[in-house]
């Protein structure tokens, strides 16, 4: 067999509260701005005090005219998540150079993350009204109605429109792209899984580019109903809600994005005189939880993490730094915390470890690849993003966490770890 063929990122494509697009969220990121804010296109949803991490400048305008253009016909069958996962996907090969039927059909693919996606209640509430009747002696839902006349009410296409396996599909349209193609949903960990086999298709001479993306929201109405019963959200001003790792952090701040990466075999990229921007060493997977189905995020970090530094052929040591899933939840940032401290051992106090969440809030799905793309950016310039709100070291597991300032770094190696609620959990190591 060939040697392994290496895998490099040529093109970024970003759709987040900090910005649409690589020049404007490297603007606010490097400028320490948080992207949360007053909700703007929608009346009401469950964040404390309206605030989130939304897309404010990406609606049905934009993204018929700017961001989509190409596919306005297609917009009736995408719900917000699958536009704003094409988007990312069409921007990341512009950036990248690359334009559609320049690449053999064959030889491009696309892998994407995705959580399950929610229909607005206002799409199935008339189907719902239909569906109710006394037929029991009470006024109440009949899911027999439901069967026989509800669901003639709804939209002929309703079901294409929330399919997390809709952006994989509509990115292959628009990109006349027949290689390998899968679609992943496991909420945050989705992002380095996806890498993790956008990278191996290439690795086994199946393509030569692959889409590598994920797109998510937890501010949908029935998504922040699900985030306020099952998480803990913060509260406070927008600047400071966000506090990963903090010692006195209280909760997550939800948000929606959407990351898509391309990623070439190296022969591939110089062969067209690319830029490159890094390159995927390696990836891990992980999923623990007890005989009850108790998870186990910080072992589930831990052996993601170890064997991805085992692929890599390297040391937790030799690290320049760390971007963590952290989201500010009170307890879920110190079970990842003791993961990383566990991985680490003698050097849990030197490698340096950064939150992007701080910035941008939790989208689910839609969070790893923009937080692995931040550190991608700022290793350009020669730093690593500082956590913002971050004060008092959390003194059952504390870490070298990067704040006040962005830290300036010759090393360009790091690890993008992310973890779910349930203990799954990916990391992905780069070299800049």
């Amino acid at each position: 067999m060939a040697a392994t063929k290496e895998v490099v990122i040529t093109g970024v494509g970003l759709v987040t509260p900090l910005g649409i697009g690589r020049n404007a969220f490297w603007a606010n990121l490097s400028e320490g701005r948080t992207g949360l804010k007053k909700m703007q296109l929608l009346s009401w949803n469950a964040c404390p005090g309206q605030i989130c991490g939304e897309v404010s400048d990406f609606n049905d305008e934009t993204a018929k005219k700017e961001h989509l253009k190409s596919l306005r016909k297609n917009l009736k069958v995408m719900c917000r998540e699958i536009q704003t996962g094409v988007a990312s996907a069409l921007q990341a090969m512009d950036d990248a150079g690359l334009q559609a039927g320049s690449i053999p059909s064959d030889r491009i693919g696309c892998d994407f993350g995705a959580n399950l996606m929610s229909s607005p209640p206002e799409v199935v509430q008339g189907s719902a009204i239909k569906s109710i009747s006394n037929r029991t002696g009470v006024l109440a839902f009949d899911y027999d109605m439901w069967g026989e006349v509800g669901m003639k009410g709804l939209e002929p296409l309703w079901l294409l429109k929330y399919l997390p396996n809709m952006p994989g599909c509509h990115i292959g349209i628009a990109l006349d792209a027949h290689g390998p193609n899968n679609s992943i949903t496991h909420d945050e960990a989705s992002g380095g899984l996806v890498i993790g086999e956008a990278c191996n298709a290439i690795r086994r001479n199946r393509a030569d580019v692959m889409i590598a993306g994920v797109t998510g929201t937890r501010i949908h109405p029935v998504k922040a109903a699900h985030s306020a019963h099952w998480d803990v959200l913060a509260d406070g001003p927008a600047e400071s809600r966000v506090r990963p790792f903090d010692n006195l952090r209280n909760g997550e701040a939800l948000a929606e994005a959407a990351c898509s990466l391309i990623l070439e075999s190296r022969e591939h990229a110089e062969a067209r005189g690319a830029k490159i921007l890094g390159t995927i060493l390696s990836c891990g997977a992980s999923s623990v939880s007890s005989r009850d189905g108790h998870p186990d995020e910080a072992a589930a970090i831990r052996m993601a993490s170890e064997a991805a530094l085992q692929r890599a052929g390297i040391t937790a040591a030799d690290l320049g730094h760390i971007n963590a899933c952290a989201s500010g939840h009170p307890h879920r940032d110190r079970y990842e915390a003791q993961g990383l401290r566990q991985l680490l051992g003698s050097a849990a106090d030197t490698v340096p470890v950064t939150a992007i969440k701080s910035y941008t809030g939790s989208a689910g799905s839609g969070s790893s690849i923009v937080e692995l793309a931040a550190s991608l950016l700022a290793l350009q310039h020669g730093v690593i993003p500082k956590t913002l709100n971050y004060t008092l070291p959390d003194a059952e597991a504390p870490l070298n966490v990067v704040h006040g300032e962005h830290r300036p770094t010759s090393n360009g190696l790091f690890l993008k770890t992310s973890v779910t609620r349930m203990g799954q959990a990916s990391a992905v190591v780069v070299k800049v």
